[in-house]
């Protein structure tokens, strides 16, 4: 009786044994599971980070690029819209040249006699001559040409301008309220006009001579009745 009962003890230790490894055993299989999912888990999760990160990190470098070439295509276009706005000393000297021509065109012009100084002589009675005039104070007009061997009357000559600009002086007639009725030639070096105005009210022949290196010289007006 006594041996049946320590054969039955030790079966029950066996069986509590077993029972516990298998526990134990459980146990332990549970616990590598967890720590293989946790691990997979964090693993896992820092690569989506980084993935993330690259990701954003990339996003940020194609912001910046794209920001940068609009405005790298911004300032070359400026650029040169600043270089067209700045004067290089050619183009300043070719300004400062036209306006020393402009003002020496202006010196050109000859300013009015004086018109006090004016001798009139009337014209007899019956005479197309109304009154005769010469003025000590009248001027040569200027020139530009070096030399003059002789008076040209060709209306696209330089020296017929010249021609007209003396008679303009003398007659007080403004060019383009000015009828030229006849230029021509009245001896060496002299010219003579025969003008109007464009209403016909003012009749004038203007005699004119050339100074060297001057130019033409109003020296008698004649204001006339009517032009024969």
């Amino acid at each position: 009786m006594k041996g049946n009962q320590e054969e039955y003890s030790r079966y029950g230790k066996r069986s509590k044994r077993k029972k516990t490894n298998i526990i134990l055993n459980s146990l332990i299989v549970v616990v590598l599971l967890l720590i293989i999912i946790v691990s997979y888990t964090v693993f896992s999760g820092n690569d989506n980070d980084n993935q993330a990160a690259n990701g954003t990190e990339n996003e940020e470098q194609t912001t910046e690029t794209n920001e940068n070439e609009p405005g790298d295509t911004s300032e070359d276009v400026t650029e040169p819209s600043d270089t067209e706005d700045e004067e290089t000393p050619q183009d300043q000297e070719t300004s400062e040249n036209e306006n020393e021509e402009n003002e020496e065109q202006t010196s050109d012009e000859v300013a009015p006699a004086d018109s006090s100084q004016d001798v009139v002589t009337e014209g007899s009675e019956g005479s197309n001559i109304i009154r005769t005039i010469q003025n000590p104070a009248w001027q040569p007009v200027g020139t530009v040409q070096t030399e003059h061997p002789g008076a040209i009357y060709d209306s696209s000559s330089v020296d017929w301008q010249e021609s007209v600009k003396a008679i303009t002086y003398a007659t007080g007639l403004a060019e383009e309220n000015m009828t030229i009725i006849f230029l021509g030639n009245n001896g060496v070096n002299k010219s003579v006009a025969t003008v109007r105005s464009k209403d016909r009210t003012e009749n004038y022949r203007v005699y004119i001579d050339w100074i060297d290196g001057e130019g033409w010289k109003p020296v008698k007006v004649e204001e006339l009745r009517e032009i024969q």
